[in-house]
């Protein structure tokens, strides 16, 4: 199980390979507040650093000028250099990287990541539970906030018999009354209800994203399993952006590597990623279902 850092650098590791494409990576020598407009890096071995963008943690940050020889970065446009591309202007610590002209921004990667883990639901489902108490009165009782469906339901039996026996007919209803079910969402038991017996309400909801770098991959609620669907999911979104690149071939670089690079390569590669991804993705599909029974066979 990785934590979203962690799946951050397979996805880049993923993208761009382990020794073909080598990123210029400096590192800040002071701490950098969210207001700084110059900042200081070893001269040592800060010698790419140019005007254009560089990348510290997960802020992008546009360069105006690079002194060499005392090692200040001036961040061109004041604070609007600050946040560059939609990221957040943050405080970075002494030893910090900089990253000059990164192919694929952590922010980006982040993006891509999170928004694989949105697509993944309702295909990939996770789960909560509630526990309601029968009265002879009432039919429906209200579900948590976060609930957007019902997987199954099972029910207490009379007796010692220690079991709860499937309730297949049950409805759930999204746009219940507030004014008797605050959260909106409410279950419909359509079973004959004995009073004082408990029913097991297991619902699904949207996964979490994930958020701090440290956070572990299964705070999304998905099992530590479907971290392969996310990663290949993320591959297959961030992949496309080397075919745009072909689209505005200014730099000599990429004027040379078009003439090897084929067109439409990076579409086929991403198409390739896709297919790893839809069968990462129905592979826990089918063990979802495997290990979560919903019961439909005691549908009426």
């Amino acid at each position: 199980m990785s934590t979203l850092d962690q799946l951050v650098q397979a996805v880049r590791r993923q993208l761009m390979g382990y020794a073909l494409t080598q990123e210029q990576v400096s590192e800040v020598t002071a701490p950098i507040s969210e207001t700084d407009t110059t900042f200081a890096l070893d001269p040592g071995d800060a010698r790419q650093i140019g005007r254009g963008v560089v990348e510290i943690d997960d802020e992008l940050i546009l360069v105006r000028s690079f002194d060499a020889s005392t090692g200040t970065v001036t961040v061109m446009g004041g604070l609007n250099g600050r946040g560059y591309a939609g990221t957040t202007p943050a405080a970075h610590s002494a030893g910090s990287l900089v990253t000059s002209a990164p192919a694929f921004p952590r922010s980006d990667v982040k993006s891509a990541i999170a928004e694989t883990i949105t697509f993944m639901y309702p295909d990939l489902n996770v789960f909560g539970e509630t526990e309601i108490v029968c009265s002879a009165a009432i039919w429906e009782y209200e579900l948590p906030a976060d609930a957007e469906g019902i997987w199954y339901v099972v029910g207490e039996t009379i007796g010692p018999s220690r079991m709860w026996t499937p309730k297949p007919n049950v409805r759930y209803n999204g746009n219940a009354d507030t004014g008797y079910f605050p959260s909106g969402k409410s279950a419909q038991l359509l079973d004959g209800n004995v009073p004082g017996r408990r029913y097991r309400v297991v619902y699904n909801k949207p996964p979490t994203l994930l958020v701090s770098g440290d956070q572990d991959f299964t705070d999304t609620g998905f099992p530590a399993t479907a971290e392969e669907a996310v990663k290949w999911g993320a591959c297959a979104r961030l992949t496309p952006a080397y075919e745009a690149g072909r689209l505005q071939q200014r730099a000599v670089e990429s004027a040379e590597r078009g003439r090897i690079v084929g067109e439409q390569a990076a579409l086929r590669t991403a198409a390739y990623y896709q297919g790893l991804f839809e069968t990462a993705l129905a592979k826990e599909r089918r063990k979802q279902l495997e290990d979560l029974a919903t019961y439909q066979t005691f549908q009426g």
